[in-house]
């Protein structure tokens, strides 16, 4: 059997009608929303993804925040810089590795990441007002699946590479809890 035509060809790329393009429409339409939501909190887009992160217990560490959120470090640090200058964030030594610094929210830090579900649960709706249900489920399917795509690709590239840090398949998740 013969491998399955590509979807697009480079001779004639629809770049206003690419999926690529409209994700990334879609994504800086969410990012807008959201980041009116929490406006009024005082967190950026940059921001509230560490804070819902460290709430939830996904991350403790400026690395595992770092690559939960696929950013560099030094982005990372200038973020948590931010967010303690704000006093959302507390940075104490590692008692297992003096070279580590734990984060923990700090009371104010509690209350601002509380907010943030508000916010992303209201950018969401908007964006999927209309659908079904199943029509849902099938966009969010279609979603993991192409982001597993990107993972397994990149997983490779770095293989061959030999530098093999990719993340593997999302198994029905997109991944960690983050922008929009």
């Amino acid at each position: 059997m013969a491998p399955p035509k590509p979807f697009y060809d480079a001779g004639d790329y629809p770049v206003g009608e690419s999926i690529g393009f409209l994700v990334r429409q879609l994504k800086m339409s969410l990012t807008r929303c959201v980041d009116s939501a929490m406006a009024c909190h005082g967190l950026t887009d940059a921001q509230w993804g560490p804070l819902l992160l460290i709430a939830r217990g996904r991350a403790c560490t400026a690395a595992a925040l770092a690559q939960a959120l696929e950013l560099d470090a030094g982005a990372m640090t200038r973020t948590l810089d931010r967010l303690q200058a704000k006093g959302l964030i507390r940075r104490t030594r590692s008692r297992d590795d003096r070279r580590v610094w734990t984060l923990e929210l700090t009371p104010a830090g509690e209350r601002a990441a509380a907010q943030v579900p508000a916010g992303l649960a209201h950018a969401n709706n908007v964006h999927l007002a209309g659908f079904e249900r199943r029509e849902f489920e099938q966009l969010r399917a279609y979603l993991v699946r192409m982001i597993d795509n990107g993972r397994r690709e990149r997983a490779a590239a770095e293989t061959a590479a030999g530098t093999g840090t990719a993340a593997g398949p999302s198994r029905g998740r997109p991944g960690p809890e983050r922008r929009s």
